[in-house]
């Protein structure tokens, strides 16, 4: 157990308090009470391997005392919690400072066992880990929104791999046509100075049957 022994006082009287185990801690309770200034304070005193916290404000003392493993975060929660109930449930309206001790045993001594038993098997979340918690999860969600880009940026560059490639496709397809255009044009100028060529052969032919082969006759026909 983290919470062993919890308290609300007047002063040095003790109004209501709870204790876990058998060890008997009065004595060192008491000890703790008498060093308590009257002013507002928080702090926290050391005694053999335990630790006594404890929260003063507006004449009333609420103290718990717990293993040094529980640290100092939830006890000073488990006491701001515990001075809460007590406002609210128990605080008596008289501000007489002569309220008999264990006043309160009966009333508020449950309450008091009941909030050690909470915080002793599952103590509330409190702030600063609640953060720490939701910053672990954003953590988490970030590293997962990083792979998601990375991975994305590895179909990006596969995009442009294959964009790439489409790219120097089309410019050997243009370099192809443009070379089969040339070959195209080259050729219809051979058929088309071919086609000059047996022209004029078969006009010499036709030619040739009536003026001779050398075209002689004709002319000397016409003198």
């Amino acid at each position: 157990m983290s919470l062993i022994h919890a308290l609300v006082a007047r002063g040095s009287a003790i109004l209501a308090e709870h204790q876990s185990g058998t060890r008997d801690f009065s004595q060192a309770t008491q000890t703790i009470l008498s060093k308590i200034p009257p002013n507002n304070s928080k702090l926290t005193y050391v005694w053999e391997q335990y630790l006594f916290h404890y929260i003063s404000e507006g004449g009333y003392v609420y103290l718990v005392m717990a293993d040094d493993s529980a640290g100092r975060r939830m006890p000073f929660t488990f006491l701001a919690e515990l001075q809460r109930k007590f406002i609210s449930t128990a605080q008596p309206s008289s501000s007489s400072s002569d309220t008999p001790a264990y006043a309160l045993q009966g009333s508020f001594g449950p309450v008091i066992a009941q909030l050690v038993e909470q915080y002793n098997t599952s103590p509330p979340t409190d702030e600063l880990t609640r953060a720490q918690t939701e910053l672990a999860q954003v953590k988490d969600i970030m590293v997962q929104n990083v792979e998601q880009i990375l991975s994305r940026g590895e179909r990006i560059e596969l995009l442009v791999d294959k964009t790439d490639n489409m790219a120097s496709q089309a410019t050997a397809f243009r370099r192809g046509a443009r070379t089969v255009r040339r070959s195209m044009w080259w050729k219809n100028k051979k058929i088309l100075a071919l086609s000059v060529v047996v022209a004029l052969v078969l006009i010499w032919l036709i030619v040739a049957q009536f003026c001779g082969a050398g075209l002689n006759q004709c002319g000397a026909k016409k003198s």
